[in-house]
This record gives C-alpha cells, sequence and structure tokens, in this order.
C-alpha cells in the first residue's frame, strides 16, 4: 500500500487540500497550526513544488498506516482538555459573562433588610399598643400636687382572680374573694439620678381626702378618715388610690400601672422563669411558699407565693415589699436580656403575656412602659435604690409614716436629687 503523503501519486491528489476540497487554499474554519510528523520536506519538493509539507498519519505517528482527514479536533473544534466547546480566537473556553457587581448585591440586601426591619418594627408596634389596656383616668382626680422632675408611676399588684379558673385559683391559692384588693404598692421614679423604687405598705395609715368619684362623678367630701392604704383602693378604684397617694406625699403621680394574679404568673412562665436568691427556708401555708434557701428558678405559681408571702417572714409586711422589690427588679433584668429581646419565640409570648394583664392610664404610651421597665432593671443592677416609705411606728395595727423624712424624700424626688433619705 502506498502510503500519503511520501508515495501517492500526484495525478491521484491533484490541486485539492485536505477531504473533498476543489481548492489549493484551506478552508478558513481549518486553518490552524500544523503539527510535524517525521521528516520534513525539503523546500521546493512535495506536491506540485508548492512547499507543502507532508503529513503525516495520526495513526502511529510515524506515517504508517492512517489518512488524515484534515481536521485537528483538539485545536479548533474541541478544547485543550478534551472538553467543552471554543470558538475561533478564544482559548477553548466559553467567554465568561460580566463580573457580578458585589456592591450592588450588596446594597440591594441592605436595603431588603432594613425594610423588613422597619416593617417587623412598625408592625410591632401597633400590635403590641393595641394591646394595652388604657382603662385608668387619671383626668377625674382632683386637686393635683404640681408636677415635679422626672416620672413618677404608681405601681400596683392586685389581687384581681380575673381570668382564672376555679382550679387555676386552687392551685395559685387565691381564693375566690369578690372584687379586688391591692397586695403591693409602689412608687417608682426615674430621673437624672437613677431610679428609686419605694414600697408603700398595704397597712400605711393614711388620710381618705376629698374626691369624684370614678363612676358617679360626684364628689365626695372628706372627714379626716384614717384607714389602711389598700382600703382607697377597695373602695373607689384606681383614681381614689392615686388621689390618696398625692394627697398623703405631695408627690404628683404621672402614670399608673396596675397588673393582676393571672397576668403576673403568665409573665413569669413566658420568659421560661426567673431565678432568685432566697436567703431563708420559707414555708407558708397561705401563700403557698415553700422554698428553701439559695438561687433558684421561679416558675410563673412559685413567684406568685414568693411575692405574696409575708405570715412567715419576721418582718412580715415590710419583709414583703422588699422582696416584691427584689423579684420585680430581677424580673425586668429577665425580661431585657437579649435572649429574650432578640428571641421572637420568647419575645412576643411575654409582650402578649404582660400588655393583656396590664391595667394602664389613658396617657400611658408603649415608650413609657419600656422606660419603667428599664428603669426596674436599673434598680437592681446598681444604679437605683430601693426601700421602704420611712416608718416612725404603728398605732391599731396600722404603719404610721415618718412624716419629716417622708417630706425630705418627697423633695429629693420632686427635684430629681440623689436619693439620700433611708427607708425600712
Amino acid at each position: 500500500m502506498t502510503n500519503w503523503p511520501e508515495a501517492w501519486p500526484q495525478d491521484d491528489r491533484g490541486a485539492r487540500y485536505g477531504r473533498g476540497s476543489g481548492s489549493a487554499q484551506p478552508e478558513s474554519a481549518r486553518v490552524m497550526r500544523q503539527v510535524r510528523r517525521g521528516s520534513a520536506v525539503p523546500p521546493g519538493q512535495g506536491a506540485y513544488g508548492r512547499g507543502v509539507p507532508p503529513q503525516a498519519s495520526y495513526v502511529d505517528g510515524r506515517g504508517h498506516g492512517g489518512y488524515d482527514s484534515g481536521y485537528n479536533t483538539g485545536q479548533v473544534y474541541g478544547s485543550p482538555a478534551g472538553g467543552g466547546h471554543g470558538g475561533p480566537g478564544d482559548d477553548g473556553r466559553y467567554a465568561s459573562g460580566p463580573a457580578p457587581d458585589w456592591r450592588r448585591r450588596i446594597k440591594l440586601t441592605a436595603i431588603t433588610v432594613a425594610t423588613l426591619l422597619v416593617v417587623t418594627t412598625v408592625g410591632t408596634y401597633f400590635w403590641a399598643d393595641s394591646k394595652l389596656n388604657r382603662e385608668v383616668d387619671l383626668s377625674i382626680v382632683i386637686d393635683r400636687p404640681e408636677a415635679g422632675e422626672g416620672t413618677n408611676y404608681l405601681i400596683v399588684g392586685s389581687d384581681s382572680r380575673a381570668g382564672l379558673t376555679d382550679e387555676q385559683k386552687k392551685k395559685l391559692r387565691t381564693g375566690s374573694a369578690e372584687g379586688k384588693r391591692t397586695d403591693s404598692m409602689m412608687i417608682l421614679h426615674t430621673g437624672s439620678n437613677g431610679p428609686t423604687l419605694i414600697s408603700l405598705p398595704r397597712d400605711s395609715n393614711v388620710e381618705i381626702p376629698t374626691f369624684k368619684g370614678s363612676e358617679s362623678g360626684k364628689t365626695f367630701q372628706g372627714t379626716g378618715r384614717q384607714v389602711k392604704l389598700n382600703a382607697a383602693y377597695a373602695e373607689d378604684g384606681p383614681e381614689l388610690l392615686v388621689r390618696t397617694v398625692e394627697f398623703n406625699t405631695g408627690l404628683h403621680i404621672d402614670h399608673y400601672v396596675e397588673i393582676g394574679f393571672a397576668g403576673f404568673a403568665n409573665i413569669v412562665d413566658a420568659v421560661g422563669g426567673v431565678e432568685m436568691d432566697i436567703p431563708q427556708d420559707i414555708k407558708d401555708t397561705k401563700s403557698g411558699a415553700d422554698f428553701k434557701k439559695g438561687k433558684q428558678t421561679l416558675n410563673g405559681e412559685e413567684a406568685l407565693a414568693f411575692v405574696r408571702t409575708r405570715y412567715a417572714l419576721a418582718g412580715s409586711d415590710l419583709d414583703r415589699t422588699k422582696n416584691q422589690q427584689k423579684f420585680l427588679s430581677a424580673l425586668s433584668s429577665q425580661v431585657a436580656t437579649p435572649s429574650t429581646v432578640l428571641n421572637p419565640f420568647k419575645l412576643y409570648p411575654t409582650m402578649g403575656a404582660g400588655l393583656d394583664s396590664l391595667i394602664v392610664d389613658e396617657e400611658m404610651g408603649l415608650f413609657d412602659l419600656a422606660g419603667m421597665f428599664w428603669a426596674m432593671k436599673g434598680v437592681s443592677g446598681g444604679d437605683g435604690t430601693s426601700m421602704n416609705m420611712p416608718i416612725a411606728g404603728s398605732s391599731g395595727g396600722n404603719l404610721l409614716w415618718d412624716k419629716a423624712k417622708v417630706k425630705q424624700l418627697v423633695t429629693q424626688l420632686n427635684n430629681d436629687e440623689k436619693v439620700t433619705v433611708k427607708g425600712n
């Protein structure tokens, strides 16, 4: 057999180039660098003396037993690696698209996240604002003292059983008394010198002044009647309680906040319990308290028993108010932790439990409420002061306030000064 190109008869080859070509010129799509294999042909020799170099077979690389089709599949129509597709003038790969604009992507992502945050925040605000029970009308309170510097909240824990089933009443040991009374009362002052939390013992001896009925609108003249402080609430509700506190202290109350048994327990459970360091063993059959000394996490039921206990305490109501202050500060700190605020599965149940059960004055806003909780947190954080109203003694089971110290305390609060008065 004659090998091409060395022994190919010239008359058979003719003027062809490659396969099926009628021209001596290479086809434009087939232009490529030729790989020489075997001996080079001296100038002037070869096909018709045109200087076309002999092409070796691609079968064994030595010029034997094959036929070159004229195509080099590894150069023009295939990638150097034998995969993919190329085109004339490229490196064997598809031309890549434009590089991603990362600045634009980051900007769009930031705008999207910011928009979602704004929408969520605004939605949460209106949802929470709609759940506040603004039921207390402080505008009907008469003869009010002038407002001083800072803000004063009257915080009330009532023994309201509203919303409790008979089973819950039994479990929480609340009893089934009709109506509601105040189990605890505190004044929280916020200002530039740190928060001050002052407990008003429920057995404090006070005078019921002239007041306007919250429902009848009728004016009831004061007669100098001396009663325990919690009797004012039982007689005509929050408005008379505010009027009585203002009359007996000379301190203007800016906002009123009240929570009942069920709401208190629900808030504690919503935050996953509150850790307390109980200073002594406590066992009280009336409140249901049964605690050992030391640190422990109280659930809603246990927390309610803890803040209601007084018969098992040496100082009775005065010791109870101190425990209430400690617990409310600890609860506020727990609510304000990142694990609660940044966790929607804990934040929304906590807000829902609290807002559903709080009763506030008509002028109370969410920012006022948030400021109150933040100040409560500060009381236990070392920036604030907690105390009982200064007591001078007792008469007929009523606790008598130390009038001189109370006057000094109120002056410091009205001027938003650092409180130096010591309470019981």
